[in-house]
Formats: C-alpha cells, sequence, structure tokens
C-alpha cells in the first residue's frame, strides 16, 4: 500500500495526510504494510515532501515579498537541491489580510536560489506556485547579480508596478554558475507571461490586484520583456510566450531567461522522490489533495500520480476534502474511487477544522473496501 497524496491546503500538510491515512488503514487491517510517499506539484509544499523523502533541510534568511527578512527552507540531497519560491515569496509570508500585487518581490527567492548554489547544487529543481508576486521574477534576477534600471540610471522599484519605469536591463553580473546548473521550472501551470491567459489576468486576482492593478501589471511585464529583448536578443519575447513563464506571477519567465527548462511540477517531484521505486512495492495507491475538481486533471499531483501508477498497472483510489468530479471524469483520470471527507461530515466548516479525524475514518473505510 503506497499513500502518495498532496496537502489538504488550509487543513493538514501532505505528511499529516499520510499520517492520518495510514492511521485508518490500520484500524481496518492492523498488519498492512504502508508506505508513505508525500507529493507535491512544485507549489506551497514542495520542500516538506522532499524532505520528508530524505533530502535534508536546510534553511537561511532571505527578503520576504515586503522586503523584511523571513527564514526560508530549501532541501538537499548530494548535489541535487529542492527550492520552493513560495518559502521566500508566497502569500503565506504576507501578513494576515495584507496583499501587495504591486510592489511584492521576488528577490528572496533569487537569495533561496543562490543558497542552493552555495550548497554545492549542480542540479536545483525550482518549484512555483502560491507566489504573493506579479513581478516576472526580476526581483529574483536582481538577488542573482542582474540590474535593471530607470532613465536616471538607478534601480527601479521592487515589484511588478516599478517595471513601468524600467529602461535599461544588465544580466552581464548575474552568478556565473548558474551556467554549470541543471535548473528545472517545475509548476502546475503553463500560462505565459502576458495577456488574456498571461500571469496578472488569470492570478492577479487571487494576489489583491483590482481590474486597474491587473492591468498596469500587465503593461508592466510586457514593457519589462521587451527590455529584456534589448539585453539578451529575441529569446525573451520566446520565453515570454513560453508555457511556464507566467507560473507565480511571472517569475517562470524569469527562470526561463536563466535558463530553466520547463517541466511539470508533480513529474519532476515524482522522479525526485523515488516514486518509481516506491510504486513497484505497491498493489494499490492511494493520492488525494484538498480538492478533486476540474484543476485537479491539469497537472496537480493526484493526476500526475494516478497517470504514473496506471501505467504500471496498479490501481488508485483518492481521498479528498471535497469531490467536485464525476466518476467518468474520475476513472479517466485513473483514480477508481474517491472519497471525499463530505461523505462522512458534510458540514465544509467541520470538515476543514476537523479534517484529521474525519480522514482517519475515511481511510478505515478505504481498508474495509480493499484490505478486509
Amino acid at each position: 500500500m503506497l499513500i502518495a497524496a498532496d496537502k489538504f491546503k488550509g487543513s493538514l500538510t501532505a505528511v499529516q495526510v499520510a499520517e492520518r491515512v495510514t492511521a485508518g488503514l490500520r484500524r481496518a487491517a492492523p498488519g498492512v504494510e504502508v508506505e508513505a510517499l508525500p507529493v507535491a506539484d512544485g507549489g506551497d509544499g514542495t520542500v516538506d515532501a522532499a524532505v520528508a523523502a530524505g533530502f535534508e533541510r536546510r534553511e537561511v534568511r532571505v527578503a520576504g515579498p515586503l522586503g523584511h527578512e523571513v527564514t526560508a527552507a530549501f532541501a538537499l540531497r548530494g548535489d541535487t537541491a529542492v527550492v520552493e519560491m513560495a518559502e521566500a515569496s508566497g502569500l503565506q509570508r504576507l501578513p494576515a489580510g495584507v496583499f501587495a500585487p504591486l510592489t511584492a518581490s521576488t528577490y528572496g527567492s533569487g537569495e533561496l536560489l543562490r543558497a542552493a548554489l552555495d550548497a554545492g547544487a549542480r542540479t536545483i529543481v525550482f518549484g512555483v506556485g502560491g507566489s504573493a508576486t506579479t513581478d516576472g521574477g526580476a526581483g529574483m534576477l536582481s538577488a542573482l547579480g542582474a540590474r535593471f534600471l530607470d532613465a536616471d540610471g538607478e534601480p527601479v522599484p521592487p515589484g511588478g508596478d516599478g517595471l513601468d519605469g524600467l529602461a535599461t536591463a544588465d544580466l552581464s553580473g548575474l552568478d556565473a554558475r548558474l551556467t554549470d546548473v541543471d535548473l528545472v521550472l517545475a509548476s502546475d501551470v503553463d500560462n505565459p507571461l502576458t495577456g488574456p491567459t498571461g500571469a496578472p489576468a488569470v492570478y492577479g486576482p487571487q494576489k489583491g490586484a483590482s481590474p486597474d492593478d491587473v492591468a498596469a501589471l500587465d503593461e508592466a511585464l510586457a514593457h519589462y520583456a521587451k527590455i529584456l529583448e534589448t539585453a539578451i536578443g529575441p529569446k525573451a519575447a520566446e520565453y515570454a510566450a513560453a508555457p511556464g513563464a507566467g507560473a507565480a506571477g511571472g517569475i517562470g519567465y524569469g527562470a526561463l531567461v536563466l535558463g530553466a527548462r520547463f517541466r511539470p511540477g508533480i513529474e519532476v517531484m515524482l522522479d525526485v522522490l523515488g516514486f518509481a521505486a516506491a510504486l513497484d512495492r505497491a498493489t494499490l495507491v492511494i493520492t488525494g489533495e484538498g480538492s478533486l475538481d476540474e484543476q485537479t486533471l491539469h497537472g496537480k499531483a493526484p493526476a500526475g500520480v494516478a497517470a504514473a501508477a496506471r501505467a504500471e498497472g496498479r490501481e488508485v483510489v483518492a481521498v479528498c476534502g471535497r469531490l467536485a468530479l464525476r466518476p467518468e471524469a474520475l476513472g479517466r483520470a485513473g483514480i477508481r474511487r474517491a472519497y471525499p471527507l463530505t461523505e462522512i461530515e458534510p458540514d465544509i466548516a467541520k470538515c476543514i477544522a476537523d479534517a484529521g479525524p474525519i480522514l482517519e475514518r475515511v481511510a478505515e473505510n478505504i481498508g474495509r473496501d480493499f484490505l478486509v
């Protein structure tokens, strides 16, 4: 039995989901062998998943999205590092109820990447998602040695809005070690940088951006990409249109400028976490996340787990807080059956507050259905 589930956002971490499911299964079948491999798709929780799989947790002080110092973590095993931008520049780093869509910066994410380089990383999996920022990765690039100057030769202000005054971009000072590193951009979204499906339009409102803010940010990021064309040539425009450029407020674009290769986050993480070997030992796989819905089918962790398991002939069931997919859609995704918390507790607020105990009861039902 392999548990390869993502977090239940706002309720349980992926590690806690695995613990609760294990406890419930063992109520139904006390002797069952269970292997837990918490997973993530590149967003928040990615470092925790890597640590649970045996990576070493490293902590460093970096700039948060508003410039205040925060303690952020990355994961390291050998010369492979897992860096999660949300650790430095995520919404979780903002004070409760505070948003800064125009001024939040990814500078701290660049500092995290630099810390991974300092630790000897030669492969860096850069998980992006859950950002508080829409600065196209300009802050990150600045932390790695780039210079973004206005018409007076002064650094432009932090955040996406400040890029409107960008006159010149100088990338000659970028950390030279980046040329020898395999940088993998791991994300569950494939949006371009700007336009109707770009970072400001699609994700800006989640970061507190008003319609006027969205328009200003889209214009600023388009201008930023145009200035970068002068600095690095026509590739700047190619990167802006490439899948993943719009990930995490456009930090995907900044990563592509650094030479990163884009891969779906869950595919990368399954490789890094050793999923194939764990799958060889399993007869049944339990995956899941807080809400199984249409988004799940487009690159989220449960869909990636189910696809990989189905390719090897393993049966998959899912646990979730809320289920918004019909059985046919689950079947097409490779999931035989889903077990939502709401089957036991219809009150959503109670499901969120008491997710752990309810999930144990759900897992007990799975145990009875498949193990007894």
